[in-house]
């Protein structure tokens, strides 16, 4: 679906209608409606010929990352939940499978990347409407696979900014709190993970009301921001929105602790638990 958008926008941008790079290409208009609606594939040599001759995309990198994602064939592991989970929790699986990076700001939870099963059970169980025992199952089965990014041999590099409110909600017990600080002190000594912290008592500071993913892709113009909707996550990908959630990110990061003393801060909440 990805690339289909990415194409539609190319072609627009060239100017062209649909049926005008059909007849470029030598194809039916219906054909080139379906490439750019996910329906149809398209191969690497008409998807450069569309990009470069047609269209006028200069950006080679960018052409090569379309091209691999039009000739992937893999078969993901989140495959194996499709027909079990909403089509949104393997769209995530997948985008995080082929990203560089993940910045993700956890303002009344821990970043999924960084939870523990027992903290990740706690959160699904208190969802409404209520799971049952296998839907609850399965998503926190899907939540620790989602963790292999970190442990792969070529981990994404993730960037959390986690406010104290989320470190000091027990969504379970006292126990289960002190195992999750520990885990996020774990995974913040790896050097492809950093971990800052937003004390509460901060001044001044209101960036931090809305939890955000930030997928970086391939290449920047494929990057991907996930946002909570009360149907499932959104997807945004257009070039302005994806440049003001850099911003926003950016600022947010700024305004929170280094990761050493983010350390220092957790250690502290261990201490208090």
């Amino acid at each position: 679906m990805r690339l289909a958008t990415e194409l539609r926008r190319l072609r627009e941008a060239a100017g062209l209608t649909a049926r005008q790079a059909a007849a470029l290409l030598g194809v039916s208009p219906a054909q080139i409606t379906h490439i750019e609606s996910g329906l149809a594939g398209v191969s690497e040599k008409r998807l450069r010929l569309l990009a470069s001759t047609h269209y006028a995309c200069t950006d080679e990198e960018f052409i090569d990352a379309l091209v691999a994602m039009a000739t992937d064939r893999t078969r993901g592991w989140w495959e194996e939940y499709r027909g079990l989970l909403p089509a949104s929790f393997l769209d995530l699986s997948e985008l995080e499978h082929h990203s560089r990076s993940q910045a993700n700001v956890g303002v009344l939870f821990v970043p999924g990347l960084l939870q523990t099963e027992e903290y990740a059970r706690a959160v699904f169980s208190n969802r409404i409407p209520e799971l049952t025992s296998d839907e609850l199952e399965l998503r926190v089965q899907h939540r620790m696979a989602r963790r292999v990014v970190l442990a792969r041999p070529a981990p994404i590099r993730f960037e959390g900014v986690i406010h104290e409110a989320a470190l000091r909600i027990r969504v379970s017990d006292r126990a289960a709190s002190r195992t999750q600080l520990t885990r996020i002190l774990e995974l913040s000594e790896a050097d492809h993970v950093t971990v800052r912290v937003i004390p509460l008592d901060l001044d001044g500071f209101s960036r931090g009301g809305s939890t955000m993913t930030y997928l970086g892709g391939p290449v920047t113009k494929l990057d991907t921001v996930v946002r909570d909707a009360p149907h499932g996550a959104a997807l945004v990908d257009s070039e302005a929105q994806l440049a003001e959630y850099r911003a926003r990110f950016r600022k947010v990061e700024a305004a929170s602790l280094e990761p050493e003393r983010s350390r220092d801060f957790i250690h502290t909440l261990v201490k208090e638990l």
